[in-house]
C-alpha cells in the first residue's frame, strides 16, 4: 500500500513540475503580429511564384517585396 500511495503520489506530482508552466516567450499581440507578417510574407511570395507562372515578369529577377521593412 505503501509503495502504491508513494507511486500515486509521483505520478500526480510529476503533472506540475513540467516545463509547460513558465511564462510564454512572447506575449498575445507580439505572437499575432509575428503570424500576420508570415502571412503577408507567404501571400507576396505566392504572388511572385504566379507572376513567374503567367510570364508576367521578365525572367531572372529577384522579387521585389521588401521583407525587412513591414509594419
Amino acid at each position: 500500500m505503501k509503495k502504491l500511495s508513494l507511486l500515486l503520489l509521483l505520478v500526480i506530482g510529476s503533472g506540475f513540475v513540467g516545463g509547460c508552466g513558465g511564462t510564454p516567450a512572447y506575449t498575445r499581440d507580439e505572437r499575432f503580429a509575428q503570424i500576420k507578417r508570415n502571412f503577408e510574407i507567404d501571400n507576396d511570395q505566392i504572388a511572385d511564384d504566379i507572376d513567374h507562372m503567367l510570364l508576367l515578369r521578365p525572367s531572372g529577377t529577384l522579387s521585389f517585396w521588401n521583407i525587412y521593412h513591414r509594419e
